[in-house]
C-alpha cells in the first residue's frame, strides 16, 4: 500500500511516499481503507522530532482518518466490511493515518455521519474529540456560562464554539479581524481581535476558557475567570498556570472516544456542528501540508484526499 513514511526526524521535506506492507488486523480490530486523512499540529510536531512515544517502522505519522472497513479481526461484532467509519485510533500512540490502509480497534472508530464526505468526516476527530472532552468531560459547560475560546477559528477552536454553543453558553472567541464573520457564523456570541486589544481587558467574569496556545496566554486568561471558573489548556502540562483558591486550571490531553465521536456525530446530523476545512491535498502532497500548518494561519483543518 501507499504511506507517507518519516525516513528521519525533521522538516516537512522528510515525509517520503512509499509501498509500505498493508497491516492486518488482529483480536478486536478492523482493518480500514482510508478516504482521507486529517492533519493537525501533533502530526508536524512529531514529525520534527519524533516526540515522546515509540514509533515502528515504518514511522507514519497522522491519526484523524475516515474510510471504509475492508476487514474484521477476531472478536469484532458491531462492524462489518463496507461500513463508512471514521475515528482517532491509537492516540498518541502511532496509527499511521497517512497511508491507504489503517489498522484500529474497532471501539476507536464509530459510524461516519451520513451528511458529511470523507473528506470533511477525515477533519472531525482529533480536533472534534478534544473540544468535546475538554469542554464537556472536564469543564462540564452548562446552559448559560460564559465561555472564552483562544484560536477560535483554528482547528480545535472552530469546533469548540459550535460544542459550547449546543451546550447553551455564551461564547467569546479570540481570532484576527478577518474571522470574525465566521465565527458569527458558527455561533459566536462576542468575537475580539486579539490583535487590536488584549483580552482580558475587554472581557470578565468567565466560566471557562479553552486556551489552545498556552504560555502567557495561559497565565493571562486566570484574570477573566471569575469564582468558580475553569481554565483548560491543552499543549502541555507545563502550560498549566497556578491558580487561585476558587479557579481549576488543568491540562487536557485528547484520547480515543468512541462514545464521543457518536456525540459529536449526532451533534453534525443535527445541524449544530459543521467542519470547516481549509485546504484539500492529495496524500502524495503531506509535507505541503505540513508547511501549511506550521505557517499557522490555517482557518479550521487540512485533509489530506486518499481515495
Amino acid at each position: 500500500m501507499r504511506a507517507v513514511v518519516v525516513e528521519e526526524w525533521g522538516g516537512p521535506e522528510k515525509l517520503v511516499e512509499r509501498e509500505v506492507e498493508r497491516p492486518e488486523p488482529g483480536l478486536n480490530e478492523v482493518l480500514v481503507r482510508v478516504h482521507a486523512a486529517g492533519v493537525n499540529p501533533v502530526d508536524w510536531k512529531t514529525r520534527a522530532s519524533g516526540g515522546l512515544i515509540e514509533w515502528g517502522a515504518p514511522a507514519v505519522v497522522g491519526w484523524d482518518v475516515s474510510g471504509t472497513v475492508e476487514a474484521v479481526g477476531p472478536g469484532v461484532g458491531g462492524l462489518r466490511p463496507g461500513d463508512e467509519v471514521f475515528g482517532m485510533p491509537l492516540f498518541p500512540r502511532q496509527a499511521g493515518g497517512y497511508a491507504e490502509y489503517v489498522v484500529a480497534p474497532a471501539r476507536h472508530l464509530a459510524p461516519k455521519p451520513a451528511s458529511l464526505s470523507h473528506v470533511e468526516a477525515a477533519a472531525l476527530p482529533l480536533a472534534a474529540l478534544t473540544a468535546w472532552q475538554a469542554l464537556v468531560d472536564a469543564a462540564d459547560v452548562r446552559p448559560g456560562e460564559r465561555v472564552l475560546v483562544h484560536a477560535a477559528a483554528g482547528g480545535v477552536g472552530h469546533f469548540a464554539v459550535q460544542i459550547a454553543k449546543a451546550r447553551g453558553a455564551y461564547v467569546i472567541g479570540t481570532a484576527s479581524a478577518a474571522k470574525h464573520g465566521l465565527l458569527r457564523e458558527l455561533g459566536a456570541d462576542e468575537v475580539i481581535d486579539y490583535r487590536e486589544a488584549p483580552f482580558e481587558d475587554v472581557v470578565s467574569e468567565v466560566d471557562v476558557v479553552l486556551d489552545g496556545l498556552g504560555g502567557e496566554t495561559a497565565e493571562r486568561s486566570l484574570k477573566v475567570l471569575r469564582s468558580g471558573g475553569r481554565l483548560i489548556t491543552l499543549p502541555g502540562p507545563d502550560d498549566v498556570p497556578a491558580a487561585p483558591e476558587g479557579v481549576r486550571a488543568v491540562w487536557v490531553l485528547v484520547e480515543p472516544d468512541h462514545l464521543g465521536l457518536r456525540e459529536i456525530a449526532a451533534l453534525v446530523e443535527s445541524g449544530a456542528l459543521r467542519p470547516v476545512v481549509d485546504t484539500v491535498l492529495p496524500l502524495s502532497e503531506a509535507a505541503k501540508a505540513h508547511e501549511l500548518g506550521e505557517r499557522g494561519r490555517t482557518t479550521g483543518k487540512i485533509v489530506l484526499s486518499v481515495v
